[in-house]
């Protein structure tokens, strides 16, 4: 994990790991097959770091609240795992806090494709706003400069440029204020789906 933290994906060999840890390549064969095994133990080690969950009487959703926060916190701490958790592979770190997530929405009143359709609602938009959070790496500058740009075109983008669009950097606010957003219209559902019969 110090690797890709430092390095990235692309700076992982087994050569590179092997001298790291004071072993030799061959060694890292006996505990792993692939390069791809290395990394699916590292997603999953970033998952561990994570807090305790909530009790499981937590109302709902304070609880998915504390478990994306922690999740996004524990993902940007290490800015290689965002873009990388599409892979197969799920380690039960991460399948611990998936059965948390849609525990907590069985709580909600959710079953069936509802309960589906609620998970990946969340999941997706923790992995949308992760990976454009890990992947910005504009300057201050940069980003005052691109602003000036919308503002002499004001005609074309009137309200990119009246609300200042490229000068907005309150990612944590954004997200928790997303995240509240996403998880109105799941409240919502589930109401629906319970007088609909589900």
């Amino acid at each position: 994990m110090a690797l890709l933290d430092e390095e990235g994906i692309d700076g992982l060999t087994m050569r590179r790991l092997a001298e790291r840890i004071g072993s030799g390549v061959t060694t890292l064969y006996w505990h792993v097959d692939t390069k791809d095994d290395v990394v699916d133990l590292a997603l999953d080690a970033i998952f561990g770091e994570l807090p305790p969950a909530p009790p499981a009487d937590t109302d709902w959703r304070a609880a998915i609240v504390a478990l994306l926060l922690d999740w996004r916190t524990a993902m940007l701490r290490h800015p290689w795992s965002a873009a990388l958790l599409q892979r197969p592979t799920l380690g039960p770190n991460l399948l611990a806090r998936m059965e948390f997530l849609q525990a907590a929405l069985v709580r909600a009143g959710f079953t069936g494709d509802h309960l589906t359709t609620a998970t990946w609602t969340l999941y997706n938009y923790l992995m949308g706003a992760t990976v454009a959070r890990s992947g910005f790496t504009l300057s201050d500058e940069d980003r005052e400069a691109a602003q000036q740009r919308l503002s002499d075109r004001s005609e074309e983008y009137p309200t990119l440029s009246a609300n200042e669009y490229m000068l907005e950097d309150d990612w944590d606010g954004t997200f928790a204020r997303g995240l509240g957003y996403v998880l109105n219209g799941i409240a919502g559902a589930a109401a629906d789906a319970g007088s609909a019969g589900r």
